[in-house]
């Protein structure tokens, strides 16, 4: 969170101030469409990521008096959120790639690199982690009979 958050609201910044610069008048239709993507993406990524914080902010007078479970379902919210805001990201970064290596070179070279990015996003961010949660390797969690982490 710590990286993600400034780092979209940069690339949002970024895009943002995009179509005010020269040149902007002289992409195509499918630029603009790939822009417009990549825009939604990083304003809804920084939603998400945000929202963890304004959900605690609402509900912190009440975490003392609430049941484990309920405090479980918060942080199950909040993950989700993070996950959510952690995809589009990866979506909002690879479209600008994409626009990139489009105006630089192609749009094979901007599909290819786009596919390249989408890959890397998906085994690191996600397939990784996962593998090794499920696969019982060091990173996974091993929970005692209370619930701890152990």
């Amino acid at each position: 969170m710590r990286v993600a958050l400034p780092g979209v609201q940069v690339l949002f910044a970024f895009l943002l101030i995009l179509p005010f610069s020269q040149g902007f008048e002289t992409v195509t239709d499918l630029q603009k469409g790939v822009y417009a993507l990549a825009l939604a993406c990083a304003a809804i990524a920084s939603l998400l990521l945000i929202g963890p914080s304004a959900y605690h902010r609402h509900r912190w007078r009440q975490l003392d008096q609430e049941t484990m479970h309920e405090k479980e379902e918060m942080l199950v919210a909040q993950s989700r959120f993070v996950i959510g805001g952690l995809m589009l990201i990866a979506l909002a970064v690879t479209g600008v790639v994409f626009l990139i290596f489009d105006v630089l070179f192609s749009t094979l070279a901007a599909g290819l690199a786009s596919c390249a990015m989408i890959a890397a996003y998906a085994w690191f961010w996600y397939g990784l982690p996962l593998s090794r949660r499920r696969g019982g390797g060091p990173d996974s969690v091993v929970r005692s009979d209370a619930g701890r982490i152990r």
